[in-house]
């Protein structure tokens, strides 16, 4: 899997980190406090926008809502931070994988659609900053997933060319973004998205539980 790659590329939330969990609560909450239902399709809407996208996808679906975007992203930084802080766990196997990728001078990013606030306070907890060179958000780049911009940046940053990169991802605007971008994609078991786990094989070229499965070689290959 890692032949040939000069660089790693990791989206956060769901892929990293277990953290997918925070988010329907999020909405759930912020939904019953200003009295709005959500359309048909909500959820699956929101896959892959950014943190500022997502945020004008509630202004322009909720019309009722007052809120400027920057208030309705800074109550979600105040409802979430603490979560990040100390709640958030890094899935099976990733710590060992950022090391083993550390020893072969692998270089790492980090290609999140969440907030830069939310993200660096996760990674800090979990004292993994250091691994990575370049930590890019959706809202640095023109268009989130499933456009490629945001893995296309943090490859800039790098210094390397995309199909030098092997991106992993949890849901399947995220491997779209890294397809893309021209990339090598792994899609992640997530329990968030299992109901998925069909179309992330159809579009990613590799498929893992852990991260363990990457060293023991006993990751899935999968039809792409």
């Amino acid at each position: 899997m890692l032949s040939g790659k000069k660089a790693v590329i990791f989206d956060m939330d769901g892929t990293l980190t277990d953290s997918m969990w925070i988010w329907p609560e999020v909405d759930r909450i912020f939904l019953k406090k200003y009295h709005l239902t959500p359309p048909p399709g909500f959820a699956k809407a929101l896959e892959g926008k950014s943190y500022t996208e997502t945020a004008q996808y509630f202004l322009d679906v909720f019309p009722e809502l007052s809120c400027s975007l920057e208030d309705v992203q800074k109550e979600w930084i105040d409802m979430t931070l603490h979560l990040y802080q100390t709640q958030v766990e890094l899935k099976p196997g990733a710590k060992g994988f950022l090391e083993l990728l550390k020893q072969e001078q692998i270089l790492m990013g980090i290609a999140t659609s969440n907030a830069k606030e939310l993200a660096l306070a996760a990674l800090d907890a979990l004292q993994i900053r250091e691994y990575f060179s370049s930590v890019r958000t959706g809202c640095e780049v023109k268009k989130g997933k499933p456009a490629p911009d945001v893995y296309l940046k943090v490859a800039e940053d790098l210094g390397v060319q995309p199909e030098e990169c092997l991106v992993f991802e949890d849901v399947p605007k995220g491997i779209e973004a890294g397809r893309n971008a021209g990339m090598t994609v792994c899609a992640v078991d997530d329990a968030f998205s299992a109901s998925d786990e069909k179309e992330k094989k159809e579009k990613a070229d590799y498929f893992i539980r852990s991260y363990d499965e990457i060293q023991a070689k006993t990751y899935e290959r999968c039809g792409v």
